[in-house]
């Protein structure tokens, strides 16, 4: 028996890759049986690694500004991170190379350049006016802390406060100290004898730049002469500030303060404020001082020539609103508008129809950063509507659980999407169009059609036009709108399958030709959609409960990688016709009291009204077995051509006929490889204790074991013995990691938001953060967490096709391949009745071939070339709308369409052959068929494991591209299988990247790079030269690019 020595988890993933030193390996064949030769087009200078853009609402935002003649927004966030935001699809990503927190952002109005100022004591000066906006200068403070901010319009002297209660002067053109320092002691005299505190506050007097007004926190505002070097004016109040804002004449401003007040300041009557308001205070009889309310951290004070002017604040509410959401409020003369915003409000700026201070600000609308959003009001229309936003900033109005990137897709796709989402949207949005209008737009350097598709934790799933490097809503589907809703805990009893988040999707599986679309969701339920345009009421939702278990004794590895020879059955798997369910069925018990028979969800039982879109065909899910929850779904596909579904756990598989409405395949993982099961497994009765069906994405379960050598993934399963030494090791290893991601659970749930604890990769990858380094450290869990089922052998990659199932056929034939993470790729025949009618009354004939093939690690991926290397599509229905009556002429070609394969091999002779492309977690196998001769293999990596890998098109040619788990993005051409590209790009360091990066056609890939957020990338040579080459001659979208001009209204520039 092979022994394993057991090793640092974490070696695997800090090792670099070890590709490079890796050689190809072409196998070995006798001269007579030498596979043709392919020619293969791709190099190794045909890719090149390089970001693209980045979609999203920026995240952790800090710090907002805005250029009122430019109409640029720009947002610093708490990672260092600068998002530019111009018209509708101008979006510009930039980042502080120290990752430190942006606290202030200040634009050069109309001169295309930027200050930020960050929370390590630094200033930067951007330079906008270039195609790729870069740092010019940089300022850092060593002995003061920077808290404070301010450039004048049109003036080239920039005003830094410190938490010291200094200023100084920074000239911005050659960006030094001037020397000019305005002393806090000088500052505030005798007014005080104690400290101010630090500079909250610093702004010229709009119609005397030369006299700087300057706000301590302690409550204390001083009046500053620049040419005579001493304070005006100086005025106290109790209360500390938080902002000050100036009336447009310079004769007044108003002071916000920490106990909900606001006080308004004639200049020249320091003594008092002349007037002092409680926005939200309660007026106490007898002319008492109104009880104090929660600071108001920021007021503006706009002008208009024709009424009152706009006194708009965040925050002051009174202290007994609990629960009360965040608010913005609105003082306009009499009126006060009090505005709730769904998440916390950053900062908030209002646009004015002039940048010059000294004139009548003319307020039209308001900007509010809030902690998740960006909503935009407009102060010019009754009740203050909001505009509706053009950016991509929704992507995380759920937390997104699962995304795929299509590239390349049918022309008419998009358009279809977009009508049926059209009529999607809100309604009671300003009708103005929308302000924030800087920029230019460029030309995508892609002419073809791309889609996104997002799963969500709630259960919607939103499709995004991505094509041309923008990013649009095209269509969202709520899935859990079949279900019914839990009113009360009462009414869960069957969810605890998960914490919260029932309906979250898992894997989404979209065949853009026929448009058929399946999503497997947390609660262990499949949902089958088609696509119409037309509208439809469903009296009855066909629904199907599959009792899928399977137990099994320990696992005994076999020796090597190619397991023993299977024999042919000789039977096929009788199908078992399972008429659909008009309602869920209710909840039953076996006879030792245990729940039985019961899915997770309850399926609504009145009619459905289903929108133009995606319509519900079939529902389907497992169900609890002797008190065992049914274990969540780690593979799923759907073949519109056949009318199948497929779907694995971790106990077996199951394949729906979802044009019968039948179950076909009910099987256990152990039950396919026939009599001669190479792990020599036995069935066993289930256990009487329930244990818990999914492990935290944070936390090992008590008691938990999980030994795992140093080079397994995850989903590689191994059971041989070790010894005590090492047993010894790994259990001090898994009580460090027990220890630290229990310290470190809340600040992971803050990242994956409210997505659900026990949601699991496809191929059941459940990491820990290690909290000194953050690096991602792997402990081996299937999708359940007690030692006896670590050896469970789970589905981990399905893939219908048209191809050679055994040695002996002699033409292809449509058949399913299942890839397990214990490596195994096994073969089912699939034996279809010819179309039309037919198909729908003749059963169709399931079939393990026998077929079975090995490779190191759980298999990720499959796919099949012809004879000259092209990929072979698996076969697919076109796309036609099923809810309208069929002409005489349309049933009959009906009754004869018979699913046949698009690929090139169903018109191939006898004697041409096809190649499967095989991919796990640790290397590749081109694999000749129908001999099934290994003619190619690759080892990808042996210190790490791949995350994900696809066979993509790209330059009319075919690759294999797969990122790593220690940061590596490979390449290797196809069927050969030679290293074309090995970069390291990015490390694992959180789930999020694991679950969501994927790669597709046109040297395209993505990953949410932060819960909010999408970052596109190019690994094409090709994309990465045009995109270089419009940065130089043209104006590409998402980088700035500013048409400075001298309107006749500032001539004076």
């Amino acid at each position: 028996m092979r022994k394993f020595n057991i090793r640092k988890v974490l070696d695997g993933l800090t090792a670099g890759s070890s590709s490079a030193s890796q050689q190809q390996q072409p196998q070995q064949h006798p001269s007579g049986n030498r596979e043709p030769e392919i020619q293969e087009t791709l190099q190794s200078e045909h890719f090149q690694l390089c970001k693209t853009v980045r979609h999203g609402f920026p995240y952790q935002p800090s710090a907002l500004a805005f250029d009122p003649v430019q109409k640029i927004l720009a947002v610093g966030t708490q990672t260092g991170a600068l998002r530019l935001f111009g018209r509708p699809g101008v979006e510009c990503y930039c980042q502080h190379d120290s990752g430190a927190a942006v606290i202030q952002l200040q634009f050069l109005i109309n001169e295309g350049a930027l200050v930020s100022a960050l929370a390590d004591d630094t200033l930067h000066l951007w330079n906008l006016r270039q195609k790729r906006p870069a740092i010019l200068h940089s300022l850092k403070f060593c002995r003061e802390r920077v808290t404070f901010c301010h450039l004048p319009f049109q003036s080239k002297w920039l005003y830094v406060g410190t938490e010291r209660g200094n200023i100084h002067i920074v000239n911005v053109e050659s960006f030094t100290l001037s020397g000019y320092v305005i002393m806090w002691n000088k500052a505030i005299e005798l007014s005080s004898k104690s400290h101010p505190g630090p500079v909250v506050h610093i702004s010229d007097n709009p119609m005397d730049e030369g006299k700087l007004l300057i706000g301590f926190e302690s409550g204390t505002v001083v009046l500053w002469d620049l040419k005579s070097k001493k304070a005006d004016y100086r005025y106290t109040y109790d209360e500390a500030i938080h902002s000050v804002a100036w009336h447009h004449e310079g004769k007044q401003f108003i002071c916000s303060h920490s106990d909900g007040t606001l006080t308004i300041w004639n200049v020249r009557s320091p003594a008092k404020p002349v007037q002092t308001i409680t926005p939200h205070g309660k007026q106490l009889k007898d002319g008492k001082k109104p009880e104090p309310c929660k600071p108001i951290l920021k007021v503006e004070f706009k002008t208009t020539r024709s009424g009152e002017p706009f006194i708009i604040l965040s925050g002051g509410l009174s202290y007994d609103t609990v629960g009360r959401r965040p608010c913005l409020t609105v003082m306009h003369g009499k009126s006060t508008a009090v505005l709730e915003m769904d998440y916390s409000i950053v900062d908030f700026l209002t646009l004015c129809e002039t940048p010059y201070p000294n004139d009548f600000q003319e307020p039209y609308a308001v900007v509010v950063l809030l902690e998740k959003d960006l909503v935009l009001i407009d102060l010019a229309q009754n009740g203050y509507p909001i505009f509706e936003n053009p950016y991509p900033l929704s992507i995380h109005e759920s937390p997104v659980t699962c995304c795929e990137y299509f590239a390349d897709c049918p022309v008419d796709l998009i358009p279809a999407l977009y009508s049926v989402g059209a009529r999607q949207k809100r309604q009671g949005y300003s009708k103005k169009e929308w302000p924030i209008n800087g920029g230019n737009w460029g030309l995508g350097a892609q002419s073809y059609p791309e889609i996104i598709i997002t799963g969500h934790a709630d259960g919607s799933v939103k499709f995004w036009d991505a094509s041309a490097i923008t990013l649009q809503v095209l269509y969202k589907l709520k899935t859990a709108k079949v279900f019914e809703k839990s009113r009360s805990k009462d009414d869960k009893p069957n969810t605890d399958i998960v914490d919260e988040d029932p309906y979250a999707i898992q894997i989404i599986s979209w065949c853009p030709e026929s448009r058929m679309l399946c999503i497997a969701g947390v609660s262990a339920h499949v949902i089958i959609y088609r696509f119409s345009k037309q509208e439809v009421i469903t009296e009855v939702i066909p629904m199907l409960e599959v009792r899928l278990l399977y137990e099994i004794n320990d696992v005994e590895s076999p020796e090597g990688e190619q397991a023993p020879p299977l024999p042919t059955p000789v039977g096929g798997t009788n199908p078992q016709p399972v008429p659909p369910q008009s309602h869920p069925s209710t909840s039953s018990s076996s006879s030792d009291g245990l729940r039985d028979n019961v899915p997770c969800l309850k399926v609504k039982n009145s009619p459905l009204k289903q929108s133009p879109g995606y319509q519900t065909e079939l529902v389907i899910q497992l169900v609890w077995v002797g008190g065992e929850p049914p274990q969540q779904i780690t593979s799923l596909a759907v073949n519109s051509s056949y009318g199948l579904v497929v779907f694995g756990n971790c106990n077996g598989i199951a394949m729906v006929d979802y044009l019968q409405k039948s179950v076909l395949l009910n099987l256990g993982t152990v039950e396919l490889y026939g009599s001669n099961d190479p792990y020599r497994r036995e069935p066993r009765s289930p256990r009487k204790s329930r244990q818990p069906s999914g492990a935290g994405l944070c936390d090992i379960s008590e008691g938990t074991v999980v030994p795992e050598d140093r080079c397994k993934s995850p989903t590689s399963g191994s059971s041989s013995p070790h010894n005590s030494d090492d047993e010894q090791k790994m259990n001090n290893f898994i009580e460090k990691v027990k220890t630290k991601s229990r310290k470190f659970s809340k600040m992971v749930a803050n990242d994956i938001a409210k997505m659900s604890r026990k949601l699991s990769l496809p191929t059941d990858l459940k990491p820990d953060l290690d909290v000194k380094d953050n690096s991602f450290s792997r402990s081996r869990s299937s999708s359940v967490t007690s030692i006896d089922k670590e050896t469970r052998e789970a589905i981990s990659a399905l893939h219908f096709c048209e191809t050679f199932t055994r040695k002996a056929d002699s033409s292809p034939s449509p058949c399913l391949w299942v890839g397990t993470t214990l490596g195994t790729v096994l073969v089912i025949a699939l034996n279809l009745p010819p179309g039309g009618e037919q198909r729908l009354l003749q059963p169709v004939m399931v079939s393990p071939s026998g077929t079975i093939l090995r490779l190191k690690g759980a298999i990720l991926r499959m796919a099949f070339l012809d004879t000259t290397g092209c990929l072979v599509p698996p076969a697919y229905e076109s796309w036609r709308e099923h809810n309208v009556a069929e002409e005489k002429d349309e049933k009959e070609k009906s009754k004869k369409r018979r699913p046949v394969s698009v690929s090139p091999s169903s018109s191939q002779e006898i004697s041409e052959n096809q190649y499967a492309v095989l991919c796990s977690e640790k290397q590749a196998k081109v694999i000749s068929l129908p001999t099934q001769n290994c003619a190619y293999k690759q080892n990808i990596t042996e210190t790490s494991f791949v995350l994900r890998g696809d066979v993509v098109a790209l330059n009319n040619s075919i690759c294999l591209a797969c990122f790593c788990a220690n940061g590596h993005i490979m390449t290797f051409s196809l069927p050969s299988l030679r290293p074309l590209l090995d970069v390291y790009y990015l490390p694992l360091t959180n789930m999020r990247i694991a679950r969501t990066f994927c790669f597709t056609n046109n040297g395209q890939a993505l990953y949410l790079v932060s819960p909010t957020e999408i970052q596109r990338l190019t690994y094409s040579q090709e994309t990465c030269e045009n995109l270089q080459l419009k940065v130089v001659n043209s104006r590409l979208h998402f980088i700035i690019t500013l048409d400075f001009y001298l309107d006749s209204n500032f001539s004076s520039f």
